[in-house]
């Protein structure tokens, strides 16, 4: 016997075209849209099978909804979906509904991104980092004062959704006299806190931000391995 899971996610009921144009744009196939007697649909990727069901009280900006899609190519898919919503929308999405997230290694051992829909849902995509068949690597914090702070951060603003808790982590770290961060740490902590400041809609905050991150001297190595946070600084950028 084959098992498959499929997410049923909700929607608000009037949002169910644009919610479905927004697959549409990551390359998802629409199998069934039905507006009445209530809305709901089906988008299919592949393997990757989406419902959604219309509620007409739902809240957009209070969804916690969300599914996992494991993939050996998150690195494509992201640069798939990013190409396909700038297609779509005349512009890559950072903020507010829809919106992707940026493309990174987390320290509890994958590699994700965040995508949004018009609606609240958020698809992770990921992959596991390193040996596929090793066991899963533990979510533990690094103990390093910097990247601790990164990994919590990172837990805080994506998993618990909880903002101004990943602010008051980056902005401690940031402002300790006794330590200081390598410049790609840095980098990162400052896209990241940039980052959350453009989802508060503190727009002239993450310009602060996005100029100190700009600004820091980085060797050839050190631009490799701050490659993520790079790509996410030219986006917010923009």
């Amino acid at each position: 016997m084959t098992e498959k899971t499929i997410p049923l996610l909700p929607c608000r009921t009037e949002l169910i075209q644009s919610v479905v144009d927004f697959y549409t744009a990551l390359g998802f196939e629409t199998t069934h849209l039905q507006k009445s007697p209530y809305a709901y649909a089906v988008v299919e990727r592949g393997a990757v099978e989406i419902q959604l069901y219309g509620m007409k009280d739902y809240d957009p900006a209070a969804s916690h909804s969300t599914c996992y899609v494991l993939t050996d190519d998150v690195d494509g898919l992201h640069a798939a979906f990013r190409s396909g919503l700038k297609a779509a929308y005349g512009r890559i999405p950072t903020r507010g509904l829809p919106r992707i997230g940026p493309l990174k290694d987390m320290s509890y051992g994958v590699r994700q991104f965040l995508t949004t829909d018009p609606t609240g849902n958020t698809i992770r995509v990921g992959r596991t980092l390193g040996n596929a068949d090793a066991e899963e690597p533990a979510a533990t914090a690094p103990k390093e004062t910097f990247a601790r702070a990164l990994h919590m951060a990172d837990l805080f603003a994506d998993s618990k959704q909880d903002y101004p808790g990943a602010v008051r982590i980056i902005d401690r770290v940031l402002n300790l006299e006794d330590e200081r961060p390598t410049p790609v740490q840095r980098v990162q902590l400052l896209v990241l806190r940039a980052d959350i400041a453009q989802r508060l809609g503190d727009t002239e905050g993450a310009r602060g931000w996005l100029e100190e991150a700009a600004a820091v001297q980085l060797s050839v190595e050190e631009r490799e391995t701050a490659h993520d946070a790079l790509v996410r600084l030219s986006d917010l950028r923009r």
